[in-house]
């Protein structure tokens, strides 16, 4: 079974302002003359964490890592403020034209996923192949599934914390419920719609539960921007035309190579997502990972995802 690659520092790290208000930390690890790949991160507002780098081998990739519109060392820190899907997808391509790559490998799991189609249905031709893990497109009752009924029948313990955060007569529309809570004037307020709605997620991702990484859900600067930033692209269908637009259009990345990696018992997006992705477009190899959740870390996604990387490289 292939492991994730040694720990590695950037070569190159730097902010670029995107726009009057947003600026985007990003960094480059690996060779600086290798194949390029760009690592597209959860939720939105997870921002990107040191083992993204190590799905790729660095004799052989340029790999760069950004953190999104509100995330990790991006500012303004969980901001709303002219953050959407097509926003980023824009600044995807404002970042690959300031590093001057032609076209690159798009890496993405979970909303990376998401971000990862969305930009290759706008810009197939910059898109060399797409890896993606544990599909996720936004649907209703992809939304539904995780924050309201469906998955809480599977972890009922972590379940009752998630709602204790919203009065019994709020909890018929949970996603709302967080969101005015998430943008209320006051901090403790905020804070603590953060933790709830940000430990749910990191207590499901894994078919064992990780209590270091629940416990890294806890932490203030990273809920806040987790689940104020997910929230919002919720409440708003992911900025999409339709529900199923990444399905709908398909068509547009026919003839990219790619590859689907999920994780069999992936609670947090279901199994469903990447085989109804795969008979939208056939070209792309489906890999189901037969005793894993949703987390990248989960040692056979890591298996899969190393092979697939090495295999395009």
């Amino acid at each position: 079974m292939r492991t994730l690659y040694p720990a590695i520092e950037p070569f190159d790290a730097g902010h670029l302002r995107v726009d009057d208000r947003h600026v985007l930390y990003y960094e480059q690890c690996g060779n600086p003359d290798g194949k390029p790949v760009v690592m597209l991160h959860g939720g939105p507002g997870a921002g990107c964490s040191p083992k993204m780098r190590c799905f790729h081998d660095p004799a052989k990739y340029r790999i760069v890592l950004f953190d999104q519109r509100g995330s990790g060392r991006s500012r303004p820190h969980a901001d709303l403020v002219d953050n959407t899907t097509w926003h980023l997808v824009a600044d995807i391509e404002t970042l690959r034209a300031h590093l001057g790559i032609h076209a690159w490998q798009v890496f993405g799991g979970s909303w990376g996923s998401t971000l990862a189609l969305a930009y290759a249905q706008t810009h197939p031709r910059r898109v060399t192949e797409l890896v993606l893990r544990g599909i996720f497109m936004l649907r209703r009752w992809e939304l539904e599934w995780f924050y309201q009924e469906g998955a809480s029948r599977l972890f009922p313990d972590a379940w009752e914390h998630y709602i204790h955060a919203i009065p019994q007569v709020e909890r018929a529309d949970l996603i709302s419920a967080f969101h005015r809570r998430l943008t209320s004037n006051d901090a403790q307020t905020r804070l603590a719609a953060a933790r709830a709605w940000s430990v749910w997620e990191g207590a499901t991702s894994f078919l064992r539960v990780d209590e270091n990484f629940v416990s890294g859900h806890e932490d203030a600067e990273f809920a806040l921007a987790f689940a104020r930033i997910e929230n919002h692209y919720f409440v708003n269908g992911g900025f999409f035309e339709v529900e199923d637009q990444l399905l709908r259009d398909a068509p547009r990345i026919a003839d990219i190579p790619g590859v689907i990696v999920h994780g069999r018992y992936d609670v947090v997006c279901p199994v469903a997502n990447a085989w109804d992705l795969h008979k939208a477009w056939p070209k792309a190899r489906l890999q189901i990972s037969p005793t894993s959740g949703h987390s990248a870390f989960e040692l056979e996604n890591i298996d899969a995802l190393v092979r697939a990387t090495d295999a395009f490289a």
